[in-house]
């Protein structure tokens, strides 16, 4: 969801830092207002801004948060060089926290999240402000930690990085608009997008925006994605009304929705 949503509230009601107003939150089986310290031993939490000391080392980072969630020394020591390599750290052991990069900051946050092996594991949006490639890495480590057994929950606000999990729910504004695996999602407006691809482009969104049967028209770099009531009027009528507006038509066809779409169409009918 975009920002304002409630992604971050809703997995700090996960981890215990906020109280539910109604309702309940079980992790495990454990209720987490009643029952919070047997409900957090299986979690995880790598917040928005996740506070490692900066004058600490690596290292000394993870032993320190592997003390406070109660794991021993010796298995600290036993798993720490693991736990870096995995998380694309090892041979940064020795490199204070505050010399890192902001996508190496963001891996040992992770490790520290990870350090004492939870079942279920939180990321509120952990690849905000990082490079392209940092990001792709970090979804390779997520992919990594789901074989390993654990399941993962992750917010974030980018419609690419929602089709890679097994599920999505869409907020808004502090509700649940939708939930279930992307396919399912994108198959509810199956054959209700035409993509349009012509210039000018002004011209060619005022003349797809006053068909009678196109709902929407949601930019997508160069081209535009028309939701549509149904396709085989505008895909009839648009290219002589494109042609009489003197735009040019490079492509006009039907095309399977993304998230995107779908979330658009839930937005606009939300508001309405």
């Amino acid at each position: 969801g975009p920002d304002g949503a409630g992604k971050t509230t809703t997995l700090r009601l996960l981890v215990g830092a906020l109280r539910a107003d109604s309702g309940a939150v079980r992790v495990g089986g454990y209720d987490v207002a009643r029952q919070t310290d047997l409900a957090r031993a299986g979690l995880g939490y790598l917040a928005q801004r996740f506070s490692l000391y900066g004058d600490l080392t690596v290292v000394e980072n993870l032993r320190f948060f592997g003390q406070v969630r109660g794991v021993s020394r010796s298995a600290l020591e036993q798993h720490a060089a693991e736990m870096l390599r995995f998380v694309g750290l090892g041979g940064f052991e020795d490199r204070r926290a505050d010399q890192l990069s902001g996508g190496m900051k963001q891996k040992l946050g992770l490790a520290c999240a990870l350090v004492h092996q939870p079942k279920v594991l939180l990321l509120d949006e952990p690849t905000s402000g990082v490079d392209p490639v940092t990001r792709q890495d970090f979804w390779q480590l997520i992919i990594r930690i789901l074989a390993e057994g654990a399941a993962v929950i992750v917010s974030t606000p980018y419609m690419d990085e929602a089709a890679r999990c097994n599920r999505v729910g869409f907020m808004y504004s502090g509700r649940l608009l939708i939930e279930g695996a992307p396919r399912e999602l994108t198959a509810s407006m199956n054959g209700l997008v035409l993509e349009l691809a012509a210039h000018p482009k002004d011209k060619a969104k005022f003349v797809a925006q006053n068909d009678p049967d196109v709902e929407d028209v949601l930019t997508f770099g160069d081209r535009f994605h028309l939701r549509v009531k149904e396709t085989a009027g505008p895909l009839e009528r648009l290219p002589t009304l494109l042609a009489m507006a003197e735009v040019k038509v490079d492509r006009l066809r039907p095309i399977a929705p993304s998230l995107e779409d779908v979330f658009i169409a839930l937005l606009n009918k939300t508001r309405s």
